[in-house]
Order: C-alpha cells, then structure tokens, then sequence
C-alpha cells in the first residue's frame, strides 16, 4: 500500500474517463474503491469509505473513493436539480483527508449514464486494472434507469472476481442519515441536527467582500460573504465560528452572524449575504478568506422597524451568545 506520506491525487472531473484509468494504473498492489456521490461525506459515507481504507489496508493495497459531478439530476431533472450541500471543490477536499490513496471525480455524462446495470462493474473493472473490491451503502444504484442494485453488483462481481461489500444504512434518532435528511434540516434552519448528521460542522469557505458599512455606523462592524449555495440555509441569525484559510496559526473566532437579505436596510440586497459579527477584536478585513462554521439558529432574519430597533436586537442577540460563551 502506498505510505500516508505520499500526496493524494485528485482527478478533477473532465471530458474524458482518463481519471479511472489513472487511479487503476496508479494501484499496482490492487484497488479497493469506495463508490457513490458521497454529497456532504456524512457519517453514513464516512461508514463506507472507512471500510474500503481498513481493508486495503490489511491487504496491502490502495483505497480510493469514486465519486460523480454533476449530479444525476442535472441529465433528468434539469429544472429541478438536487440541492447540493457543498460545491464539489469542498467534497473532494474532505473525501482527500479520509485516509485514501486517490480521489477521483468522474464526469457523469448522458454516455456514462446509458452504461446498463450489468455493465457498470465490467466498465469498472476493465477501467481500473487491479480493481480488487468495491464498497458501497446498501441502497446503491447504478446503471440505466437506475436498474442496479447490490444483489446484482454481487452477481455480478462473483463473476469477474472482484469482491462487492455493503454497508448498513446508519441510523440517528431512529431514521437513517442521509443527505437528503441533511439537505432539510439546513433548509430549515436545524444546524445542530444537520452537524449531528454530517459528523462535523456545516461550514462554507468564502471570500469578504466591501460592503456599505453600515455595521461600522451602528457598532456592529461585519465581515461580510456573498454566497449562494444550490442548498441554502434558512434566512436567519446564527451562532458561527471563522477563521482565516491557509494558516495553521489561525484560530476559531466566535461570531455571530446574518444570513440572508437584510430587510431592514434601505435598498435591501436582492442576492443573500453572510454577515459575521466576531464577538471579540479582529485584524480580518476585506479579501481575507474565510472558512466559517455555523454552530447554531438563533432565531429567523426579520424586518424592523427602523435601524435602532434593528441595533438594540443584534445587541441583544450578541449580549447573549457571549453570556452563553462565558465571554465578557
């Protein structure tokens, strides 16, 4: 098996399938390969993923993840796509700290997509020379129409020898996690749920743009992030956390912070704005990226009245997320 110290090679989905290729001549001691879209890499993929890298590595051969962009219901549904949780930059960036020799983005094409059930493990295997084993929840489907399931891919696998696991569905509360479940909760403002599911903090990286500052004027200076995500949370005030990208030396700043339109504002935004109020002093300003973690929903974005009523309720809202924070 390669050593961790090795760097990981991320195949960026491209017009070719030249990545799959790659990723099986890179694995001269055999592949074990995880598969599915893996949106959110949430404790239910981590599940999968986890069994694929314990087994090669007992067997002294590569693990790496496969993993699709753009979502299959950008070919058959292109009006109404999946919302996805996290741009694929960010699902590649967590899939490569998962203990994996390769991560690899496929295109998934209307060519792709017409390979048949029966195929797909064939296509896999005859891509990826040394494919050993593949991994996947056990509500996978694969090939046209989505005709797939494990007791094919098992079928199927028998036959040219490459060994075909499944992973139990993980349960929380009684429901399995999926990213569906997580896609609603952040839709509706549960961001303690959503990171419950997830297994780590819903976050967005960004950069901060120039805005009227208008925090300054009131006493609540913000770092403001234009950001749009396809699945987008509950306008609203949140607890969050930040800190500048690309410095080991950068620290978790408490904030807290508005998403959405700021209604109260004349001439309010027509395009949603996180705009983080850092409970202590900062030396982070415009151009600064970010990385922020959304802890938890205060309450939801509301119009008032006038910009005192708007001044006296972050007030409030920041008195008491310091008092729960201990801070003064």
């Amino acid at each position: 098996m390669q050593k961790q110290t090795d760097k990981i090679r991320i195949t960026p989905a491209n017009p070719d399938s030249s990545s799959l290729a790659e990723m099986g001549e890179r694995s001269q001691a055999g592949l074990h390969l995880a598969i599915g879209m893996f949106d959110g890499v949430h404790l239910g993929h981590r599940a999968v993923i986890q069994s694929a890298v314990n087994s090669a590595r007992a067997d002294e051969a590569s693990c790496g993840v496969l993993t699709f962009d753009p979502h299959p219901s950008h070919l058959f549904r292109p009006d109404d796509p999946t919302r996805m949780l996290m741009p694929v930059a960010e699902r590649l960036r967590l899939l490569s700290q998962l203990g994996l020799d390769h991560v690899c983005c496929h295109p998934f094409t209307r060519d792709f997509a017409a390979i048949s059930a029966e195929d797909f493990l064939p296509f896999l295997r005859e891509s990826c020379s040394g494919l050993k084993a593949v991994y996947v929840g056990e509500n996978f489907r694969f090939g046209k129409g989505r005709a797939g399931d494990v007791a094919l891919l098992s079928r199927v696998g028998r036959q040219l020898g490459v060994a075909v696991f499944s992973a139990e569905r993980i349960k929380m509360n009684g429901d399995p996690i999926s990213s569906t479940r997580i896609r609603a909760a952040v839709e509706s403002g549960n961001i303690v749920e959503a990171n419950s599911l997830l297994g780590y903090h819903y976050r967005l990286r960004g950069t901060v743009i120039g805005g009227r500052k208008l925090g300054r004027t009131i006493g609540f200076p913000t770092l403001n992030i234009a950001w749009q995500p396809e699945c987008m949370p509950r306008f609203g005030v949140y607890y969050v956390r930040l800190r500048e990208c690309g410095k080991s030396s950068a620290t978790w700043q408490p904030a807290i912070a508005n998403y959405g339109l700021r209604p109260t504002v004349a001439g309010a935004d027509s395009q949603p704005l996180l705009e983080s109020h850092l409970l202590q002093a900062t030396e982070l300003d415009q151009g600064a990226e970010l990385e922020v973690e959304w802890l938890d929903f205060i309450r939801p974005e509301q119009r008032f009245e006038n910009l005192d009523a708007l001044k006296s309720a972050i007030a409030r809202d920041k008195s008491a997320l310091m008092q729960r924070l201990g801070l003064k």
